[in-house]
């Protein structure tokens, strides 16, 4: 639905007196449809023109966005460097005077799970146990000081 024509339903008119636009008439809702038109194409055109500019960008080699703080080769020495826990990422950072969260940026991520992760030990069977309690019960905790 549009603003018009929700605007139209709960009985609102709208009066632009710089354009002398009143939807309470017809031809005011006529050039207010007219303008809601023209501004929707404009708008579509504008994406249309953004994209293709982006595209064509694209096609002379052009990438978006920031370049990078750190040259491939200062990523790969902040890589070993935490690799190999020589340095803290505070003292990457200061290396190449630049903010914590940037050499976190460059660095790899954390490689997932082994395979065959070690399993933790079974549980007691009495941990595994269902118990239906009536509604309101307090629960306590048992074998520890809180």
């Amino acid at each position: 639905m549009t603003l018009g024509a929700d605007l139209r339903e709960r009985g609102i008119g709208l009066h632009v007196i710089e354009q002398g636009i009143d939807t309470s008439t017809m031809e005011g809702r006529a050039m207010f449809g007219m303008l809601s038109v023209l501004a929707e194409l404009q708008r579509e055109l504008i994406v249309a023109n953004t994209n293709d500019g982006l595209a064509s960008a694209r096609a002379r080699g052009r990438v978006g966005g920031r370049r990078p703080k750190l040259t491939e080769d200062q990523a790969a020495l902040a890589q070993r460097l935490h690799d190999q826990r020589e340095k803290t990422v505070q003292q990457i950072a200061d290396m190449f005077s630049v903010p914590r969260s940037t050499v976190y940026g460059h660095l790899e991520r954390p490689r997932p799970c082994p395979a065959n992760p070690r399993r933790p030990p079974p549980r007691s069977p009495e941990i595994n146990q269902r118990v239906t309690l009536p509604l309101g019960t307090e629960l306590g905790v048992r074998g520890r000081d809180r």
